[in-house]
C-alpha cells in the first residue's frame, strides 16, 4: 500500500470513529442514561428510595409495598425513562424565565473552530461589531423560523405527553417517587407544556403522604387547606395546622416556616411567641447548616427578593409611596424601576461597560468584572459575602469576571511565582506603580475564586498569595479572607487565632459586615454574648443579612430561656429571637427559591407564568414572607388585578379577589410596610373585600388605619387622607384644624407634594370661610397665625374615641423585634420653638441612616454621568448649555431655587400670552367687521378728484 493510500485510510477510519463518537452522545433514545442525565434522576430518586424534589427530601418505605418483582422491575424503568425525557424537555424547551440580559457564558465548552474565530464574546470593535450584527439578524430574519419552531413545539408538547403518561404507569405500579413527581409536576410545571392540575396534584400528594408520611406532600396539602387553591378542597385552616404540624415534625422546612409565622400572627390559632422561636429555629438550623456544606465562608446566598411594586415607584407610584421617599429612592429596585422607565436595559449597560473597557479603562473593567462576579448589576450592601440583588440578574459568570480582574491586577504584578507562598519578591512586581488603583480590590475577587473554587480549580496558597497582594495595600476583602486562612488552617494546616483575629480587626474598622460577623462569631464560641452581639449588630448596620441574623436570634433564645429573668424581658428576648430566625430562615432559600421562581416565571409576560407566579407567591405568603404577600397583592388589587375579568367574574370585580389581596395587604402591613397599611385603609374606606357593614363603620376603620400609617411619619398619603376625612367629617369628627395639621404634616414629611397640598389649603380654608359665615364654629383664621384650638389633652381624648384600642391600653407601648426601646431626653441647650422637635426628629433619623460606600455606588447612575461627562468634554464648546454651565460653575448652591416661584412665573407667562392672544383676536375681528362695512357703502362723490385705483389719482399731487 502506498504512502497516499495509508493516509487516506486514516483519514477515513478517523472519520468513522468520530462519528460513530458523536452518534452515541447524540442519541436521545438510549435506555441507558449517561451520566449527566443520572445526576438529573437524582432529583427524583436515590439508591435507597431517597427522593429530593425541589429541594426536599422523601423517603419510600418499600417494606410497606411488596408488588410483584415484574412490576417494580417495569415500574422503575417508566420512572427513569420519564425522569430522562424530562430533563431533556427542561434543558431544550421555553423556560417562564425571560432574563433581560441573556448571553452565553464564556465558561461553556467550545470547540476548536470557535477558538480560533471571533465571537459575539470578543473584545474588542470585532466582538462589537458581531453582537450588532446579530442583533440585527434576530429582528430581521425572526419571522422565517414560525414553521420550524411548530414542528418543534409540537414534538416537544408530545414528549410532555410521554412523561405524564411515564408517569402515572409507574405510580399505578406502586412506585411512590413517581407518584410525587407526579404530584409536583402536576402543581408546578417546569414549562408551557405541562398542563396545571391542581386536582390531580391534590390527590397525588394526598396519596402520596398517606402511603409514606412524606413531610413535603404533607406541606402541600396544608396549603390546599389552608387557602382553598383552584377550589380543589374547601378552605379548613384547622386541617390545614394539622398538616403543616406534621409536615414541621417531619423535617420540612417550608412548613416550619409556616407553623411559626401562624403561632407569631396568631392565624387559626392563639399568639404563642414560645413555639414560633422554636418552629423558627429549626428552619433556620437547617439554613444554616446548608450554608456552611458550601466552600469556605459558606454556599453563596441567593439573590435578594424583589418587590414588584418598587419597580413601579411603590404601590401609588412614585412620589406618592413610602417605598420611593425619602431614603427609600436609593434602594436598588427603586433605581431599577426608574432606569427601566427610561428605556435603559441590562443589555445596553453592559455593551456600554464592555466598550469602555475594552478601551483600557480601569474602573469599567473593575465594576464589570464585578458585576459578573456577583451576577448582577446591583451589589447588596454588605461586602461581596453578602449577595447582590435579585432585580439586576444577569447571571454568573467567573470566566468572564476573572478576565477583567487579572487584566487589572497585572498591571501591579504581571507575574505569578512558581511557588505561589514565594511572591513577594520584586521580580513578581512591576516597578514604579505609584497607585495600585482597581489592582487591590481586583486582587481580592481573584483570590476568593481561587479560595472557593468559583471558575477556577480550589487553590489555598494561590488564594492566599492574592490576599496577602491585596493585603500590602490594605484592602479590607483581603484581609478578612486572611483572617479565614488562619482561622481555619487551610494553608498546609497552620491554624493562628492571633492573626486571624487581626486581619478580622484590620477589615473591620473599614466596615466590612463580614469582618465584624467573624469577630463575633470568635467571641460567641468563647460564650462571650454581650461581646459577640455588639460586633453582630455593628454587622447587620453595615449589611449582613445572614450569619448575625442566625447568631443573634441564638443570643436572644437563649436569654429567653435563661431561669430567673422578669417577665417582660423574657418577651423581649422572644421577639427578638423569632425576627432574627425568622429573616435567616427567609434568605437561606438555596433549595426552595419560591419568590425568585415566581419573578421569573412572571417576567416571562405570558398567562402561564403569570398563573405560576400567584401560586408560588401565595406557597411563600403562607410561609409568612412579607415580599411574596406584597407581590401578590400587588397583583391582585383591584386597579390592577389580572382576575378581574375571567371567566369566574365576567361582568363584575370579583370579591373573592378583593377578599384574598386584603388579607395580603394586611399580612404585609403587620411586617411594618406602610404602604400596605395605607391600602388597607382605602380597602375600608371603598368596600373592597369587607363584610357587609354600614359605611359609618368601615370609615372608622379606615380612619384608624390611615392614622397607624401617618404615626410612622413616613406616609404623606396617609396624612393627607386623614386631612380629607377630618375636613369632611367622614369616620372622625369635622374639624378644620385637625385637617389642616394633617396637610402640613404631609408638605413636611414629602416636599413632592406641594402642589395638592396647596390646592387643598385653598379649598379648606374657602369651606371655613364659608362654614364661619353661616354662623358655624371654630373655623380657620385667614390673618394671622392661627393656633390650634384643641389642648393636648382634649387631642389626646379625641384620638381614643377613635381608636379603642389606645381607650383600653392608654400606656401601651410598642416593643422593637429587633431592640427594646430607650429613652431618650430633650437637652434644653437653647431657646425652644415650634418646630423644634420635629427638626431634631429628622436630624437623627438622617444621622442614623447608613452611608453608602463609594464602590457601592448605582452602576447605571455612575455609568449615565460618566456618559454625559464625555459628551460634554467631546463637544466643541462644552455643555450644551451655557446657562446650564453657569449653573454647575458658580452656583451650584442655587440650584434648589424655590419651586412654587417658578411655577408661578409660568403661570403669569401663560396667563399674559392667552391675554395677548384674546386682544389680538378682538382686533382681527374689529378690522374685519369695519371692512365688511365699507365694502357695503356706495362710493363717495369726490367730484373731479379720481377715485381709489383710477391710476390718474396719482397725477393729483399737493406739492408743498
Amino acid at each position: 500500500m502506498t504512502c497516499k493510500a495509508r493516509r487516506r485510510a486514516a483519514w477515513l477510519a478517523f472519520g468513522l470513529v468520530a462519528l460513530a463518537a458523536f452518534s452515541a452522545s447524540a442519541n436521545p433514545d438510549d435506555p441507558q442514561p449517561t451520566q449527566g442525565v443520572r445526576a438529573s434522576t437524582a432529583q427524583f430518586s436515590t439508591p435507597d428510595s431517597t427522593t429530593t424534589i425541589h429541594g426536599q427530601q422523601t423517603t419510600t418505605p418499600t417494606h410497606d409495598i411488596q408488588p410483584d418483582v415484574d412490576h417494580t422491575t417495569e415500574a422503575a424503568r417508566a420512572f427513569r425513562s420519564a425522569i430522562f425525557t424530562l430533563h431533556n424537555l427542561t434543558d431544550s424547551s421555553q423556560q417562564y424565565a425571560h432574563d433581560p440580559f441573556s448571553q452565553p457564558s464564556a465558561s461553556q465548552q467550545s470547540s476548536f473552530l470557535s477558538s480560533l474565530l471571533p465571537t459575539a464574546q470578543g473584545k474588542g470593535p470585532i466582538g462589537s461589531a458581531i453582537r450588532i450584527s446579530q442583533k440585527l439578524y434576530h429582528r430581521i430574519f425572526s419571522s422565517g423560523k414560525f414553521s420550524t419552531s411548530r414542528k418543534k413545539d409540537e414534538e416537544i408538547q408530545r414528549k410532555a405527553i410521554k412523561v405524564i403518561d411515564l408517569l402515572q404507569l409507574s405510580a399505578e405500579l406502586g412506585n411512590m417517587d413517581a407518584l410525587f413527581a407526579l404530584a409536583h409536576l402536576s402543581l408546578f410545571p417546569p414549562n408551557i407544556y405541562f398542563p396545571l392540575d391542581p386536582k390531580l396534584a391534590y390527590s397525588s400528594f394526598a396519596t402520596h403522604a398517606s402511603a409514606t408520611g412524606n413531610a413535603t406532600s404533607q406541606s402541600y396539602l396544608a396549603f390546599f387547606h389552608s387557602t382553598g387553591y383552584a377550589d380543589v378542597v374547601p378552605i379548613d385552616q384547622t386541617k390545614a395546622l394539622l398538616y403543616y404540624t406534621f409536615a414541621a415534625q417531619g423535617g420540612d422546612k417550608g412548613a416550619q416556616m409556616a407553623l411559626g409565622y401562624r403561632y407569631w400572627s396568631g392565624i387559626s390559632t392563639l399568639e404563642d411567641c414560645p413555639r414560633a422561636a422554636a418552629w423558627y429555629e429549626e428552619a433556620a438550623d437547617q439554613a444554616m447548616q446548608k450554608f456552611l456544606s458550601g466552600p469556605p465562608g459558606g454556599l453563596t446566598l441567593p439573590y435578594t427578593p424583589t418587590s414588584l411594586s418598587d419597580l413601579d415607584g411603590g404601590v401609588y407610584g412614585p412620589g406618592a409611596s413610602v417605598a420611593s421617599t425619602g431614603f427609600n429612592v436609593i434602594r436598588p429596585a427603586v433605581k431599577a424601576g426608574f432606569a427601566r422607565a427610561a428605556g435603559e436595559t441590562w443589555e445596553d449597560l453592559l455593551e456600554y461597560y464592555m466598550f469602555n473597557a475594552d478601551r483600557g479603562e480601569m474602573d469599567f473593567a473593575y465594576k464589570l468584572g464585578k458585576i459578573f462576579y456577583q451576577g448582577s448589576i446591583y451589589a447588596a450592601a454588605g461586602g461581596t459575602a453578602s449577595g447582590s440583588e435579585g432585580v439586576g440578574r444577569i447571571g454568573q459568570d467567573f470566566k468572564q469576571a476573572q478576565y477583567y480582574f487579572l487584566q487589572i491586577a497585572r498591571q501591579v504584578w504581571p507575574r505569578d511565582p512558581p511557588n505561589p507562598l514565594q511572591h513577594k519578591a520584586s521580580a513578581y512586581k512591576a516597578e514604579a506603580v505609584p497607585q495600585p488603583g482597581w489592582a487591590p480590590k481586583s486582587a481580592a475577587y481573584i483570590g476568593r475564586m481561587y479560595l472557593r473554587g468559583e471558575g477556577v480549580k480550589q487553590d489555598y496558597e494561590t488564594a492566599m498569595m492574592w490576599f496577602e497582594r491585596g493585603a500590602e495595600y490594605a484592602d479590607r476583602e483581603c484581609h478578612n479572607s486572611l483572617g479565614i486562612i488562619w482561622r481555619d488552617g487551610l494553608v498546609k494546616g497552620k491554624k493562628d487565632i492571633r492573626k486571624a483575629l487581626e486581619h478580622f480587626a484590620i477589615a473591620a474598622g473599614q466596615e466590612l459586615a463580614e469582618a465584624h460577623v467573624n469577630l463575633g462569631k470568635h467571641y460567641y464560641a468563647r460564650g462571650e454574648f454581650r461581646l459577640a452581639a455588639t460586633y453582630f449588630e455593628t454587622a447587620i448596620r453595615f449589611g449582613s443579612t445572614f450569619e448575625a441574623h442566625f447568631y443573634l436570634a441564638k443570643i436572644h433564645t437563649t436569654n429567653m430561656r435563661a431561669s430567673g429573668l422578669p417577665q417582660d424581658y423574657a418577651a423581649g428576648s422572644c421577639s427578638s429571637a423569632v425576627s432574627f430566625y425568622k429573616l435567616a430562615a427567609e434568605r437561606g432559600v438555596w433549595d426552595d427559591d419560591l419568590v425568585n421562581d415566581a419573578e421569573q416565571a412572571w417576567n416571562s409576560g405570558t398567562e402561564r407564568g403569570k398563573e405560576l407566579a400567584i401560586l408560588k407567591w401565595w406557597v411563600a405568603a403562607e410561609r409568612g414572607l412579607e415580599v411574596a404577600q406584597n407581590n401578590l397583592a400587588y397583583v391582585l388589587d383591584q386597579d390592577k388585578s389580572m382576575l378581574r375579568y375571567t371567566r369566574f367574574s365576567p361582568i363584575q370585580v370579583s370579591n373573592d379577589t378583593a377578599r384574598l389581596a386584603l388579607t395580603q395587604w394586611i399580612r404585609s402591613a403587620a411586617q411594618r410596610n406602610v404602604d400596605s397599611l395605607v391600602k388597607v385603609g382605602d380597602y375600608y374606606y371603598h368596600g373592597f373585600g369587607v363584610p357587609d357593614e354600614p359605611e359609618s363603620i368601615r370609615w372608622e376603620k379606615a380612619a384608624k388605619f390611615y392614622q397607624s400609617a401617618a404615626d410612622t411619619q413616613l406616609s404623606a398619603l396617609a396624612m393627607w387622607n386623614l386631612g380629607w376625612m377630618y375636613e369632611n367629617g367622614i369616620g372622625v369628627p369635622q374639624d378644620f384644624h385637625l385637617a389642616k395639621r394633617h396637610y402640613d404634616q404631609a408638605l413636611e414629611v414629602n416636599s413632592e407634594a406641594y402642589l395638592p397640598v396647596l390646592l387643598s389649603l385653598v379649598k379648606l380654608h374657602a369651606r371655613s370661610l364659608w362654614h364661619t359665615l353661616q354662623g358655624g364654629e371654630n373655623g380657620l383664621k385667614l390673618w394671622g397665625y392661627d393656633e390650634d384650638s384643641m389642648s393636648v389633652s382634649e387631642r389626646a381624648n379625641l384620638k381614643r374615641e377613635i381608636d379603642p384600642a389606645s381607650r383600653s391600653q392608654p400606656n401601651s407601648e410598642t416593643r422593637s423585634h429587633a431592640h427594646e426601646e430607650t429613652v431618650d431626653t430633650f437637652d434644653d441647650d437653647g431657646p425652644w420653638y415650634m418646630g423644634k422637635a420635629r427638626e431634631d426628629f429628622q436630624r437623627r433619623r438622617q444621622q442614623t441612616t447608613r452611608r453608602v460606600p463609594e464602590e457601592e455606588e448605582d452602576p447605571v447612575q455612575w455609568a449615565r454621568e460618566r456618559r454625559n461627562a464625555e459628551n460634554e468634554r467631546d463637544g466643541d464648546f462644552g455643555p450644551e448649555d451655557y446657562f446650564d454651565a453657569a449653573l454647575r460653575g458658580g452656583h451650584r448652591g442655587e440650584e434648589g431655587a424655590d419651586a412654587f416661584l417658578e411655577t408661578m412665573l409660568l403661570v403669569t407667562l401663560c396667563l399674559v400670552v392667552a391675554v395677548l392672544i384674546y386682544v389680538r383676536t378682538r382686533l382681527v375681528q374689529r378690522a374685519r367687521r369695519e371692512e365688511e362695512q365699507d365694502q357695503g357703502r356706495p362710493p363717495p362723490n369726490l367730484g373731479l378728484f379720481p377715485p381709489p385705483g383710477d391710476p390718474a389719482r396719482q397725477d393729483w399731487q399737493i406739492v408743498r
